[in-house]
């Protein structure tokens, strides 16, 4: 027997009502971030480097090495700081040297004299807090620790115009959202105020980099991220200009370190909290990660191609970046099409005026 059918009892509208599809759909709020470190992971490489404190100052000499170069850079401009921001500031490195340094002659006081105030903010606090004991703390007027969020999930806790200048030492090479924090940066300074920065830049132990794909291929037969990528010196300009800074300088230094062999550098690498981070990169939970074969033919590779008298150079490419945020006073560039001079005139040695008539 056929089953009864509703459909004569109902209303002509009902017959036609059709319900539409639910649908949902994912919505980014503000600008699409790359993500190309895991902040975790670098997060548990510092803390787990800090917890062997003996092991941790035994490899300082690169960050100190930076950070001095860095402070010469702040004592060159001619004015005194009230408050300075030393962002990621791994083990106070800059505070420790602008309290240790001598200055260049007896007479001259001390370099700690010329700021009044330094903040040292760092995301890894048992880095941040590891010298926290030692005299140079007290040496400066006055000295705070601030530890900060992930920086993926959290902005800096600093309120807008508070720092006369802001230094950075080897740390915002592991940031993700590099404009956005250089944004933030910026909107922490005061007018007229001064940010400086020195990275790792993207040819950093470019001989571990090649020894390692060369044996990988050797042995394994392909290619794996072993070194993290790092920021190109042609892109820091347009990051810094972009975050609203003027009166830029951006220049790079190498910096050459011998180790007895690549075992050694590795292990100081992992004593530094600065291994590979990258998100794409093999780790023995996941991929095989680095075997014993292809250490050995690493050492085997790199000995071949840049070994010098039993030794092994490791190249350090820090980029140093100046900008300064915009205040009353500051040289600014002419405007275009204002200029007087052909450039073609000065190049070939003339020097003469547009519409000069010879």
């Amino acid at each position: 027997m056929k089953p009864a059918s509703l459909r004569p009892f109902l209303p002509h509208p009902a017959l036609r009502r059709r319900c539409p599809p639910h649908r949902l759909y994912a919505i980014q709020s503000g600008a699409p971030r790359l993500q190309v470190f895991d902040s975790n992971t670098k997060y548990i490489q510092k803390e787990r480097a800090a917890a062997n404190a003996e092991s941790s100052r035994r490899v300082d000499y690169l960050r100190d090495e930076v950070a001095s170069r860095l402070c010469e850079r702040l004592l060159d401009i001619n004015r005194h700081f009230s408050s300075v921001l030393d962002l990621g500031a791994n083990a106070c490195n800059i505070a420790r040297i602008l309290t240790t340094t001598p200055p260049p002659s007896p007479s001259d006081p001390p370099f700690h004299t010329r700021l009044t105030s330094l903040t040292s903010a760092d995301w890894s606090p048992t880095l941040l807090h590891r010298d926290a004991h030692l005299p140079f703390n007290s040496l400066l007027p006055s000295h705070s620790r601030t530890v900060l969020q992930n920086p993926d999930t959290h902005p800096l806790p600093f309120p807008p115009q508070s720092f006369d200048a802001v230094l950075s030492s080897l740390s915002l090479q592991w940031i993700n959202d590099l404009p956005s924090l250089l944004s933030q940066i910026a909107k922490s300074l005061k007018p007229d105020s001064p940010f400086l920065a020195a990275i790792f830049g993207g040819d950093s132990l470019f001989e571990l980099r090649t020894s390692l794909q060369l044996a990988d291929l050797d042995r394994r037969g392909g290619v794996a991220t072993h070194v993290s990528p790092l920021a190109d010196v042609r892109d820091v300009g347009g990051l810094l200009q972009k975050a609203g800074f003027k009166l830029l300088t951006v220049d790079v230094d190498d910096i050459v370190v011998e180790y007895p062999d690549t075992f050694a550098l590795m292990q100081d690498l992992q004593a530094m909290g600065e291994s590979n981070a990258a998100l794409v990169r093999e780790t023995n939970a996941g991929l095989r990660g680095l075997g014993r074969d292809v250490l050995l033919a690493n050492e085997g590779v790199y000995r071949e191609l840049h070994g010098e008298g039993g030794r092994v150079p490791a190249t350090w490419r820090v980029i140093y970046m100046i900008g300064w945020t915009e205040g009353e006073g500051q040289p600014v560039p002419l405007e275009r099409g204002t200029g007087e001079v052909n450039m073609k005139d000065v190049l070939e040695g003339g020097g003469v005026k547009v519409g000069d008539k010879r």
